[in-house]
């Protein structure tokens, strides 16, 4: 089938996911040896390792006294994994590994399942449970336990914790509504004096260390992050093999019966444009650092050219770390302009979303909008738009316009839009649409729907940036944006190729049908 006949909308027919994430070599690659050499400069565990505590708040107790020396003594430790899935570069991981270690206690990682979240689909399940095989892998040849458990954390967590007398709960950190929710939740049925610990794995610099507010912009942030990076841009200690286990306490997954149990979208399916799992992630990043990045200060908003590090799939589901990645560009990047450029998309664009999220409750609705820009959007809002669409033409990729219809099919085929093209696409939503809050809302239900790292402070804040002018400013006035920053199709003209865009995904321009009522 030609691309120009592939329709951008859902396919209908459901996909059967595979459940063997074995598709790289079970061999280890140069840059996972490289890695492992890396983190043995640091030490050999990280029993003796220098803990940066500021990285850890006690959601409810402290620290389990340390006796003067390890031994086996009765409990567990028990990191919820959520967010940061991944085994090496996790600094909850790893300091769920420490109290176990201090105390002569068996370390379990437990996984808890929702069989629906949001509106992610197969395609965002298949990816994330896929994922998890290689952590259980991993897990298992480092004496340490995985558990899955299918349901809501705070059904299911509290009995867990209970069956295995844990003496201590690790998780790591979300800045999001409903993973809060889930901590919240867990915490009011736990035991008052069962310590609970929380790890910010996920940024650099932790959300509550960078700043204690919302930022207004990256230039308000940037040098709060900057200040703090020789602190916590640092080298991780590995996760090793861990002394203290209790074998037979945990069984092999049955991942086909995990992917029967799920009760989410199936029409729309897993992508093979980015496999998942943490080698194949640091495949990608070997792969940017040493033939893409020489390209990517100058070239990152063209489309037609592969400079991009794609890393946002793999990093949304925490399956590499950002840190790790800015660490192994630093050393390895032959541009000085592209490492600075990785850098700054890296830690402080992706950390000023974190702090959006966290310190904004209205992250995802027009009132989490600066005032100039809830005011400009309120007084255009009776503008007549040129074109109006409904979510269900939108998603089909049905507009006069072939470079937005080219940049849908983009995401519905290959799970990612180019991230210039996410900008030029949200903003057409804006004007398209009868109100800035469909506008918000269609985007954010497209974006979560068919890109891998949907649902992510990312893509909250992008949406946020296009349409509410989150973290820019006020400019020339205009019809329906008001003050919002306008993009359009001569402007893109202007930066790339944008007909080679359009024939590569076969996008057209559909005729535009309605009468819009001036």
């Amino acid at each position: 089938m030609s691309r120009k006949s592939q329709a951008a909308g859902p396919p209908t027919k459901k996909a059967r996911p595979s459940t063997d994430s074995s598709s790289s070599s079970s061999s280890t690659t140069d840059i996972e040896a490289e890695l492992e050499r890396s983190r043995l400069t640091v030490d050999s565990d990280v029993s003796q390792f220098d803990f940066n505590a500021q990285r850890v708040r006690w959601l409810q107790g402290g620290p389990p006294d340390t006796p003067a020396t390890p031994r086996p003594t009765p409990g567990a430790v028990v990191y919820w994994m959520s967010r940061d899935q991944r085994v090496q570069d996790n600094w909850a991981l790893l300091y769920g590994q420490k109290l176990a270690w201090a105390h002569g206690w068996p370390l379990h990682v437990v996984f808890c399942l929702v069989p629906g979240f949001l509106d992610a689909t197969l395609r965002q399940y298949d990816f994330m449970i896929r994922g998890l095989q290689e952590v259980e892998r991993e897990l298992a040849v480092r004496q340490i336990h995985f558990h899955l458990l299918r349901g809501a954390a705070a059904e299911r967590l509290p009995a867990f914790l209970a069956s295995r007398a844990v003496t201590c709960l690790v998780t790591d950190f979300s800045p999001l509504r409903v993973p809060r929710q889930w901590v919240e939740r867990v915490q009011k049925q736990l035991d008052p004096q069962l310590p609970f610990a929380q790890v910010d794995a996920h940024n650099v610099v932790p959300v509550w260390v960078t700043s204690d507010k919302q930022e207004y912009a990256a230039r308000t942030i940037r040098s709060k992050i900057h200040r703090k990076l020789d602190e916590f841009l640092t080298e991780f200690p590995p996760v090793s093999p861990h002394p203290h286990f209790q074998a037979a306490d945990s069984s092999p997954i049955d991942w086909t019966e995990v992917f029967d149990w799920l009760t989410v979208d199936t029409s729309v399916p897993p992508v093979t444009s980015f496999t998942p799992g943490t080698r194949a992630a640091l495949q990608n990043l070997a792969q940017f650092a040493g033939q893409r990045i020489p390209s990517y200060a100058d070239r990152r908003n063209d489309p037609n050219v592969a400079v991009l590090s794609n890393i946002s799939p793999w990093a949304h589901f925490g399956q590499i770390s950002m840190q790790r990645a800015v660490l192994y560009v630093k050393k390895h990047g032959r541009s000085s302009a592209g490492v600075a450029g990785f850098v700054e998309e890296a830690i402080v664009r992706r950390e000023l979303s974190d702090n959006f999220c966290y310190y904004q409750p209205d992250y995802d609705n027009v009132k989490g909008a600066f005032g100039w820009a809830q005011k400009t959007l309120a007084e255009h809002r009776a503008d007549p738009r040129p074109y109006l669409y409904d979510r269900s033409e939108l998603e089909k990729a049905h507009t006069h316009d072939d470079l937005w219809n080219a940049a849908q099919i983009q995401m519905v085929k290959e799970g990612k839009m180019h991230g210039f093209l996410r900008m030029y696409w949200a903003k057409k939503i804006l004007e398209w649409t009868q109100s800035p809050e469909e506008a918000l809302a269609t985007a954010i239900y497209l974006n979560d729907r068919y890109q891998l790292d949907g649902r992510d402070p990312n893509g909250f804040v992008g949406c946020m940036w296009s349409i509410c002018g989150i973290h820019d400013q006020g400019w020339a006035e205009r019809k329906v944006f008001g003050k919002i920053r306008y993009m359009n199709y001569d402007g893109c003209k202007r930066k790339f190729d944008i007909k080679k865009f359009i024939l590569k995904y076969g996008a057209k321009a559909h005729p535009y049908l309605k009468k819009v009522k001036k």
